[in-house]
């Protein structure tokens, strides 16, 4: 057989998933796109923060007022709103919590290799 063989996932759209299910506490680096039912924007933010992951989130939105308050309420080191495509060389790439700490790519991916020193002098 190819080497390739099995290496193939075909992009998965999965419904009425539980809220306990390990899809929804998982950080899934495939085609699967898991869709869960919610009441309210609170409802689905505490849904969405509840892993102990945090790489990037994506959601939809019309109201600009919407965009900024979920963005900021998202526990996620980059948010995608309105697109799936949230990577490029200027954005500062990575997560929070268990998905990493720090930056790469953009100006803020030199601040690990860095040393910070404070120095007071008294005169």
């Amino acid at each position: 057989g190819n080497s390739l063989e099995g290496s193939f996932f075909e992009p998965t759209i999965l419904i009425n998933v539980p809220k306990n299910a390990a899809v929804a506490k998982e950080e899934t680096f495939g085609p699967l796109a898991p869709l869960f039912r919610f009441k309210d924007e609170a409802e689905v933010i505490a849904m969405a923060n509840d892993t102990e992951f945090g790489l990037a989130s994506y959601f939809y939105a019309r109201d600009l007022s919407r965009v900024f308050r979920v963005a900021e309420a998202l526990e996620y080191g980059m948010v995608g709103v309105n697109t799936g495509l949230i990577s490029n060389e200027v954005a500062p790439f990575g997560g929070i919590k268990a998905s990493g700490l720090g930056r790469e790519g953009s100006k803020y991916g030199i601040e690990d290799y860095l040393e910070i020193k404070y120095l007071c002098l008294g005169i």
